[in-house]
């Protein structure tokens, strides 16, 4: 029998929350979103790592170099610094924002309310699941090309489908996914271990395979897609805005991960340790190979699913594969499942728990994923290239998600002195409103510039920039409301 009131207890430097009946029986309230026990946080700074390399190792960040150098206009070098700091930019936001999570244990849509309202936090929270099952349906494709590259291997039959078999695929290896997430965070943490070492051994093999094409100095002396006498900079700042929008959606929802690690420390130097290098190395794997492809196949490839495809030899293409649909079901399961799960149970979380959310996740993917899937079926004519995609893909999502980053970082740091109110977090009644006015608006003004700069084409560093103003404008408006607000609170009552 629960008690009618909840209490917190602190356990070293985290909070337990024992929910009574008034967060129980609350709507605001499941057994999946509630704060973890302290014997639930059970990650150490290597299974955050591996949860990093896991991630980090797939199929985009395959293409991120190519994508650099063929619409942002840098060589090759430019390319990977561009890559390298802007990994180190986007630790800034991971580091701060899982603060919360493992010192309270709960998960990013939790955290939202704090700064948007228990009701409000829907608004942030959707905006990022729907960016996530975006990527989601993204990734799954690439997973249902490696099913069907793998099984054409084995079988003439199935290589006959063609396309229709990557559309099997797709559906096959949204089934698995589906799968690793349902059964929770352990086995989350048991995939993203055991993956990531494979992921590294078939980068490593990719480039032994590759080397002896390859033409370093042509590679790193090629002239950049741009202007002679054009700056490098205003080419470096866009890309930069872009990668930084890589992980700019994990840099909101790493509390849905943080909440299971043992200390703050452990999510730190997991982070440190398994983000900037990994994104770094395969990236420039990418470079690589995509230009020793030519000499190496005949053709121009831009992914390695289908480089390995070009490979003639049946087993290590079947070997690859398997160690790329492993890979790429990490990535999803992790940076593309988990949060919308939570983002969708934070709205009606009496109706929707860790099954239900994550099924509604897998069907959202499918449908923004349609597209591609009736082109492939051979019922409509696409010649989108994912290259020019992944570009205005990256840039599009950043500006909407970065004063949120913002919003949430002043939130805890500067007006909540990360002390939170765990147990009113979860209640209708408690200290939070349904929806904080400030946290609103200071969303949606940033957005609202990013709008008018892309229609008037007035100030395009607003959007050009997206992440990095709409961060700083969100923090600083959300900074300067609640401020007026407090001041305002505590101003003396004249005499009448």
């Amino acid at each position: 029998m629960s008690n009618t009131a909840s209490t917190v207890k602190k356990v070293g430097g985290m909070y337990e929350l024992e929910a009574g009946k008034d967060v129980t029986d609350s709507p605001l309230y499941n057994e999946d979103i509630a704060p973890t026990k302290t014997h639930q946080r059970t990650w150490h700074k290597w299974n955050v790592a591996a949860l990093w390399v896991g991630m980090a190792v797939c199929v985009p960040t395959y293409t991120l170099g190519g994508v650099l150098t063929a619409y942002f206009g840098l060589d090759v070098t430019e390319a990977l610094i561009t890559v390298l700091l802007a990994n180190i930019v986007v630790l800034i936001p991971l580091l701060l924002n899982a603060f919360a999570g493992t010192k309270y244990g709960i998960p990013f849509p939790v955290l939202l309310r704090s700064s948007f309202g228990t009701i409000g936090s829907n608004i942030p929270a959707v905006i990022r699941a729907l960016v996530a099952c975006g990527w989601f349906g993204i990734q799954t494709m690439f997973g249902g090309m490696a099913i069907n590259l793998l099984l054409s291997e084995l079988s003439t039959t199935w290589a006959a489908l063609g396309d229709k078999g990557t559309v099997i695929g797709f559906f096959i290896f949204w089934c698995m996914n589906m799968y690793v997430v349902i059964k929770g965070s352990e086995s989350i943490k048991k995939l993203e271990t055991f993956a990531a070492p494979l992921l590294l051994v078939v980068g490593l093999g990719l480039l032994m395979w590759a080397s002896p094409k390859i033409d370093a100095a042509a590679l790193f002396g090629a002239a950049p897609n741009r202007p002679a006498d054009a700056s490098v900079w205003s080419y470096f700042f866009g890309g930069l805005t872009a990668m930084v929008g890589f992980w700019a959606t994990l840099s909101l929802n790493i509390p849905d991960f943080s909440r299971y690690v043992k200390s703050q420390k452990d999510q730190i130097v997991g982070q440190i340790i398994g983000l900037p290098l990994t994104m770094l190395l395969f990236a420039a794997l990418g470079v690589v190979l995509t230009a020793a492809s030519p000499a190496l196949v005949g053709e121009s490839i831009s992914d390695p699913i289908t480089l390995i495809g070009k490979v003639d030899s049946p087993f290590w293409v079947v070997s690859a594969m398997f160690v790329i649909i492993i890979a790429t079901i990490s990535t999803n399961t992790a940076a593309n499942i988990v949060s919308p799960t939570n983002d969708f149970q934070n709205i009606f979380p009496k109706l929707i728990n860790l099954k239900r959310g994550t099924l509604l996740t897998g069907v959202v993917g499918i449908l923004l994923m349609s597209w591609e899937l009736v082109r492939k079926m051979g019922w409509v004519v696409s010649d989108v290239s994912v290259e020019s995609m992944y570009s205005n893909w990256l840039l599009g999502y950043s500006s909407l998600l970065g004063p949120i980053a913002g919003i949430m970082i002043v939130d805890y740091f500067i007006i909540k002195k990360q002390e939170l109110n765990l147990s009113d977090l979860y209640k209708v009644t408690g200290c939070y409103p349904a929806f904080n006015t400030a946290g609103i608006v200071a969303f949606f003004i940033p957005v609202a510039l990013t709008v008018f700069s892309i229609i008037t084409g007035f100030l395009p560093w607003l959007y050009n920039y997206g992440w990095f103003t709409g961060s700083a404008l969100g923090g600083l408006l959300y900074f300067g409301l609640m401020s007026a607000r407090r001041a305002e609170a505590v101003a003396p009552v004249s005499a009448s």
